[in-house]
């Protein structure tokens, strides 16, 4: 059955944002004495909710509440760093040859849409999507539930055997398989020693295998 769509994760999947995430809370745990429990960590990638709060585990480690201040100086280092991020190697190819060949293409995240909307525009790549789904901080809509691919799938008026889904994380492919979609993970450097036995394919990068060399798996 020929391929349609392809839906794409934001976070470490496009952009890798969870390595400067990653990165400002170490900073911040280190000023503290301290060091970032990583296999906690990986628990909040793709998802809203976890159980693993850092700052909470962090003000556990050093006895005391740490102020406002420290979380307004984290958030601007994540995003200080975040913007030094491009595109990750072999998007852009698999956007152009997805335009070429008159495919639809989304992104469905369960980060907030500013967020989203932020790095597209400072990278100028707002106008390669046909839709974009977020959870924009509901819980009940992100993964690993299937709810934002389904409405992904609605969007574009396309079934999921005709889709495929890349992920970096082991809740975004159980939301893809979840909604039948063939998923394709990808990890990036904090998420490459996860468990990705559910996905249907596993590169280390896009750019080892090009679109039109994917499509004829299809």
């Amino acid at each position: 059955m020929p391929i349609r769509g392809l839906l794409f994760d934001f976070d470490g999947l496009i952009v890798d944002t969870e390595g400067a995430a990653v990165a400002a809370w170490q900073e911040l745990y280190r000023e503290h004495g301290q060091e970032l429990p990583l296999d906690l960590w990986v628990t909040l990638i793709g998802t809203i909710g976890a159980p693993f709060e850092p700052m909470a585990h962090l003000e556990e480690l050093v006895g005391r509440p740490l102020d406002g201040e420290v979380s307004k100086r984290l958030q601007e280092r994540e995003l200080a760093l975040g913007d030094l991020e491009q595109l990750r190697p072999g998007v852009l190819e698999y956007l152009e040859d997805a335009q070429a060949l008159g495919l639809r293409t989304a992104i469905v995240s369960s980060s907030s849409r500013w967020w989203v909307d932020r790095h597209l525009a400072r990278l100028e790549r707002e106008k390669h999507w046909d839709a974009i789904l977020t959870a924009d901080n509901d819980p009940s809509r992100a993964k690993p539930t299937p709810t934002l691919y389904l409405e992904a799938l609605e969007t574009l008026e396309l079934g999921p055997a005709h889709d495929v889904a890349f992920e970096d994380s082991p809740n975004g492919i159980r939301a893809a398989k979840a909604a039948k979609i063939f998923t394709v993970a990808v990890p990036n450097p904090i998420t490459s020693t996860l468990d990705f036995e559910d996905a249907d394919l596993v590169l280390d990068s896009l750019s080892d295998l090009p679109l039109p060399k994917l499509l004829e798996r299809f």
